[in-house]
């Protein structure tokens, strides 16, 4: 599954506490989304969201117990690529641009000794 399918707010809500919980079911969904609707509303989007192929599901006695298709580094990585291209042209350099304006005062030394160190990787890996 390359594209992500264009998710409503609720949508994007449960799949988000699919991905913080590792799994999860109805009952959890509920437990962790701010203002949730009722039970069979979440029931009923986990299970639309699974026919779209971002969530499936198991068994645990009469309840089912939903987690991601991809991994969060997957899902992650194809959402920054979308980003990417919607925003910034595909390049990292602008994004990270946009990062550093935005929260200037709020990266800190050890931040940025991180940003550093990765794209001294990115670069020697790039060789």
């Amino acid at each position: 599954m390359k594209d992500q399918p264009a998710l409503g707010n609720r949508e994007r809500q449960i799949v988000d506490a699919v991905y913080r919980l590792g799994e999860a079911s109805v009952g959890d969904v509920l437990k962790v989304i701010p203002n949730p609707p009722t039970y069979s509303s979440v029931r009923k989007m986990l299970s639309l969201l699974e026919e779209k192929g971002l969530l499936k599901h198991r068994r645990d006695g009469m309840k089912y117990i939903y987690r991601p298709v991809r991994s969060a580094k997957s899902a992650s990585q194809s959402a920054v690529s979308h980003l990417l291209n919607t925003f910034f042209g595909g390049s990292p350099a602008q994004a990270l641009n946009a990062i550093l304006d935005v929260s200037p005062n709020k990266i800190n030394a050890a931040e940025f000794d991180r940003l550093e160190q990765i794209i001294e990787q990115a670069r020697n890996e790039g060789q």
